[in-house]
């Protein structure tokens, strides 16, 4: 029997199967995630150069105000397509405007940075009220779901409507009340999945956190590439930024060790509750923020051995240390945790984070910082993986 012509572009927006198999991202989820890294890149470009400037307070303030407007627009798309994805044509075209929304975020960061939100808030009002018809339609569609799928559509329309006032909010208490309007969007999906929660699959999710990980620490090659190409302008300083491109190097490799050493969707697997799922979703926002800064602080190092900056070997170090030891002890409460029965992995996280940051005293912080993470990998190689098998 043949399809009906209606559902060729058309199909039932319906729960999909927690335990499928084979569920993996699909091409349009990988090009919604190569969309937002371009904001990603955007945020940590003005974050560099407020750090360059010595305007680090104002810098981290603003970084971490737009990176939540960034990854709060991925991190809902991503959970509501792990439930609901129909890859229809409607389907295709909200998510198209969910992008163009993004893309606009990222088009308003230079001047979010100097405390103008006009064009930030439109581009996140336009994400936002796109997936606000996925869930409209998701009511429609599932009766099963249709009690979160609405608290889930007029929770966030309520937030959006708080945003749009936001842009009235007098400028000495727009930052309380940034945080306050935030904690208003993190309340929603609690709120909405009290009683009966979105079929969401954990290894998909986990795929869709590991992918943006990726292209977050692609993002701060490229930064670390792009400021060393301006370096080497620089006469005298080739064999410096050399040594300091290989730190990096070993750095970002370690990164990416440490966070896919342990599957991403094991702890979602193992304790599948909504507290787990919303500590483990909400708490990758330290991972990917301070994955994206480390490419700023790599370029503050650059310019600092080019002798182009105007900071302290201390304050020039403190933008990569400090955002390499959150990125750890992220990690390590995400993927590890403080109990875990591998006593020297459960202990090596946060004393490496500590030493990181002491690693900023240090004549060569970056090269100290790079040898710590390689460190950690290789306890974490001894720890889990113990002897070789014989041949």
């Amino acid at each position: 029997m043949t399809e009906q012509p209606t559902r060729v572009w058309r199909r039932p927006m319906r729960s999909r199967d927690r335990d499928e198999h084979h569920r993996v991202a699909t091409p349009l989820e990988l090009l919604f995630d190569l969309c937002f890294v371009v904001a990603v890149g955007q945020a940590a470009a003005q974050l560099h150069h407020a750090l360059a400037e010595g305007h680090t307070g104002h810098g981290v303030l603003s970084f971490a105000m737009v990176f939540f407007a960034i990854w709060w627009g991925w991190l809902n798309f991503s959970w509501f397509a792990s439930a609901f994805d129909t890859d229809d044509v409607p389907y295709r075209l909200a998510t198209l405007v969910q992008i163009a929304g993004g893309l606009t975020v990222a088009a308003a960061v230079s001047s979010a940075f100097e405390g103008d939100f006009r064009l930030m808030v439109a581009g996140y009002v336009l994400m936002r009220l796109a997936l606000v018809v996925q869930w409209l339609r998701a009511a429609r569609s599932d009766p099963g779901c249709r009690p979160a799928a609405l608290r889930y559509a007029s929770g966030i329309a309520v937030a959006q409507a708080l945003w749009i006032a936001f842009l009235w909010v007098p400028h000495g208490v727009q930052v309380p009340a940034f945080f306050v309007f935030a904690v208003v969007e993190l309340a929603v999906p609690v709120w909405a999945e009290r009683r009966k929660g979105t079929t969401w699959h954990p290894h998909h999710i986990a795929e869709r956190y590991g992918l943006f990980t990726l292209i977050v620490l692609g993002e701060v090659i490229l930064s670390a590439t792009n400021a060393l190409k301006e370096g080497t302008a620089e006469p005298g300083h080739l064999g410096a930024l050399i040594s300091l491109a290989a730190a990096a190097l070993v750095l970002v490799f370690s990164m990416w060790w440490l966070y896919f050493d342990r599957p991403g969707h094991a702890r979602l697997v193992r304790r599948p509750t909504m507290f787990t799922s919303m500590s483990w979703g909400y708490g990758h926002y330290f991972i990917f923020a301070s994955a994206a800064a480390v490419g700023a602080g790599l370029e503050v190092a650059v310019a600092y051995d080019t002798g182009t900056l105007h900071l302290g070997g201390v304050a020039a170090a403190l933008p990569t240390t400090v955002p390499v030891a959150v990125f750890l002890l992220s990690v390590w409460l995400l993927h590890i945790g403080p109990t875990n029965e591998c006593r020297p992995i459960a202990i090596g996280f946060p004393v490496t984070a500590v030493l990181v940051l002491a690693a900023s005293f240090t004549p060569a912080p970056i090269h100290v910082t790079a040898l710590l993470a390689a460190a950690l990998v290789a306890l974490t190689v001894v720890a889990t993986h113990g002897e070789p098998q014989p041949g």
